[in-house]
């Protein structure tokens, strides 16, 4: 009998969010030889089922779920090996994670962080009246994500709000060519680089997103030489900064920027986007990815070797 992988999906959405991977990833995996069935992560008891592997894709409910989830993830693990794995999840899934890459070489958007009142106050008069953006350490779809003035009540009220969910505050300047749409989604699959996605704009200026909900146009485009090389160096840095192994699928989002350089606005190892239906070829590599690793657990060695 083939094995089995299960896909970790979620059945609760933000409005405006869909899933346009699992739909694309579930034949290429058939059509690599492998059952696959999708997984609604939190109405799964762990050890239930008869799966091989399971693969984390889209539990985009875990902002307001976060302890559930944590305690899904290591338990599930302790019963069927999983990809990306827990301890990786938790290194990444709060965006601390950017310190430890800073130290070892990676450029970021320039960033103060704050754990009370009287940090986001002072963060806050450090920008005057510049345009910021606000956000909690941890979350997804834009959620509680602000792009405002510095100085306007509503960053004062978005800051505060993070802190009382309990949630460290990022400020950050606002990055023109990033408000521009700028941005670019850098794909990799067992450390190879497969291809590119422009996102378009998310936020607007003033608070709430572009359009009025969030929605993202990806679309395929080319990086230039030197994105992808500093796309490497992250992935680089990824193995060396994080406490895991390295990882199945990564996504590394990145901007040009005139006054910054190339800097990372996020590595998502967790659950990111890979936009399988606009490159469709990169869920046929996905899908041999997961039979390589797939391999390795038949065969008693490590699912996830380091590069």
């Amino acid at each position: 009998m083939s094995a089995h992988v299960g896909v970790v999906v979620t059945d609760q959405y933000l409005p405006g969010v869909q899933d346009p991977d699992t739909e694309v990833l579930l034949p290429a995996l058939r059509a690599a030889g492998l059952r696959a069935t999708p997984v609604v992560w939190h109405a799964h008891t762990p050890g239930e089922g008869d799966y091989d592997l399971l693969v984390l894709r889209s539990p985009w409910d875990y902002p307001w779920r976060e302890d559930e989830i944590r305690a899904w993830l290591h338990e599930t693990h302790r019963h069927v090996p999983m990809l990306n794995t827990p301890a990786l999840v938790d290194w990444n899934l709060d965006k601390v994670y950017l310190r430890d890459l800073e130290s070892h070489g990676v450029a970021t958007v320039p960033t103060r962080w704050a754990d009370t009142a009287e940090q986001l106050n002072a963060a806050l008069a450090a920008h005057d009246d510049d345009w910021i953006v606000l956000k909690p350490t941890v979350s997804a779809g834009a959620l509680h994500t602000g792009l405002l003035q510095a100085s306007s009540d509503d960053a004062r009220r978005l800051g505060e709000q993070i802190l009382a969910a309990g949630r460290t505050v990022m400020i950050q300047p606002e990055v023109p060519e990033l408000s521009a749409g700028a941005e670019k989604a850098l794909y990799f699959i067992d450390g190879q680089h497969t291809h590119t996605i422009s996102k378009g704009a998310i936020l607007a200026r003033g608070g709430g997103l572009a359009g009025g909900e969030y929605s993202e146009d990806p679309q395929p485009v080319e990086a230039t030489a030197a994105e992808a090389s500093f796309a490497h160096q992250v992935m680089a840095a990824i193995d060396a900064a994080s406490p895991a192994e390295s990882p199945l699928y990564a996504r590394v989002d990145l901007v040009t920027s005139a006054q910054h350089g190339i800097v990372l606005l996020e590595a998502e190892l967790f659950e990111p986007v890979l936009n399988l239906h606009k490159v469709p070829e990169a869920a046929t590599a996905l899908a041999a990815a997961i039979s390589r690793r797939m391999a390795r657990v038949s065969d008693g060695a490590s699912s996830l070797p380091r590069r």
